[in-house]
């Protein structure tokens, strides 16, 4: 069901990403999935780098909002086998590389949710944190996690 809503908005799951570090990408625990930040990564490569209001513009974030939440959505489908194990998102925190001066935080982040949204219906609606950072990993303009609710068998 969300696998095809995915489709039908013209968007495809990217392979889920292969965590550079010590780590795993998703936690299951008393039916919460926590995970991990995201990166904006494209074939597994991140693309663009910078800051947000600087050399990053705000669609480009918003962009690399969007495709963090595809790489969760992966992460996620490889953890519970499908995305309509999911009950409900409940919390989308967003980190944005925030060039001195950029506010827009929020702005950036609303394409996440968005997206969330669209896909999932009422079960994306979710709390929500967007934080200005000085750096995030690998200069990246937004790094986003996410905790959902999931189905128990």
């Amino acid at each position: 069901m969300f696998e095809e809503r995915l489709h039908e908005l013209g968007y495809e799951l990217p392979e889920a990403a292969t965590p550079s570090f010590i780590y795993v990408p998703v936690v299951v625990h008393n039916g919460v999935a926590y995970v991990s930040g995201q990166l904006p990564k494209v074939d597994g490569e991140v693309k663009l780098t910078g800051k947000v209001g600087g050399n990053v513009s705000l669609e480009e974030a918003q962009e690399s909002a969007r495709i963090c939440i595809l790489q969760g959505l992966s992460c996620l489908k490889q953890e519970l086998g499908s995305l309509d194990r999911i009950d409900r998102f409940l919390k989308v925190t967003g980190f944005v590389n925030s060039a001195e001066g950029f506010n827009q935080q929020p702005k950036v982040i609303d394409a996440a949710s968005d997206l969330i949204e669209k896909i999932f219906g009422e079960k994306g609606r979710h709390a929500r944190s967007a934080v200005g950072a000085a750096e995030l990993p690998r200069s990246t303009p937004v790094e986003i996690e996410m905790m959902v609710a999931i189905k128990m068998d």
